[in-house]
């Protein structure tokens, strides 16, 4: 049982906070619950979160504590530590994949990284005149995300059950990201790039980068 489902988005989070706690939370524990009640013998996965450890400085790996700044990851603390309170109380196959930032095409447009790279495309086809973005100094740890989906999957074939940080290990801003993506496209990123207080969060989260090495011992994952 892989457990993606969640309320995932961190700033619709603040907008929402009851239903990120039913969903990303609570939806957790339900499904725990009913794993129990019937007796399935499965493998339980929880889709942890980078955003769990929001305010602790980097790097951050299994044993750094958690600091959560948005009802997003406050609601994943939890889930996380239901997990770990039905494996150790039940004896459940239960593991909590602690993902940090994974992208691929797929990644839902309001997100900042897909925000980034459709605008890019619509700019250079004339489309759009400018980018709106909040803090471009918030440092992220970004990923592939096919390959983090084989880290979730190794988790469950491993002997026993645990938790893992999966990352990699490399820090870059958003304004990195925008950089990148306009250079891509041969257009400079500041002549298009206008900052929106809008996006800002109520509560920052400066600094995310992941360290693997745990995942990378026990399960082989690079």
């Amino acid at each position: 049982v892989y457990n993606l489902a969640a309320q995932s988005h961190v700033k619709v989070s603040f907008d929402e906070p009851e239903f990120t706690g039913l969903t990303t939370g609570l939806g957790t524990t339900r499904l725990l619950e009913a794993i129990r009640m019937v007796g399935l013998n499965c493998r339980f996965y929880q889709a942890s979160s980078s955003e769990m450890f929001g305010a602790s400085p980097p790097p951050q790996n299994e044993e750094t504590p958690f600091y959560p700044r948005s009802p997003y990851g406050a609601a994943k603390v939890y889930s996380y530590w239901m997990t770990r309170n039905y494996r150790e109380a039940y004896g459940m196959f239960a593991v909590n994949g602690i993902l940090f930032n994974h992208e691929s095409p797929r990644r839902g447009e309001t997100f900042v990284t897909r925000k980034i790279t459709m605008a890019v495309a619509r700019i250079a086809a004339g489309k759009q005149k400018y980018l709106y973005l909040g803090n471009l100094d918030a440092v992220r740890d970004w990923g592939y995300a096919p390959e983090y989906v084989e880290a979730m999957w190794l988790m469950l074939q491993h002997g026993e059950p645990g938790d893992y940080v999966v990352a990699t290990g490399t820090a870059y801003t958003v304004r990195d990201f925008a950089r990148a993506a306009f250079d891509a496209a041969n257009l400079n990123w500041e002549d298009y790039v206008r900052i929106d207080q809008r996006y800002y969060r109520p509560t920052e989260v400066d600094a995310l980068i992941g360290d693997p090495s745990l995942v990378a011992n026990k399960l082989s994952w690079r």
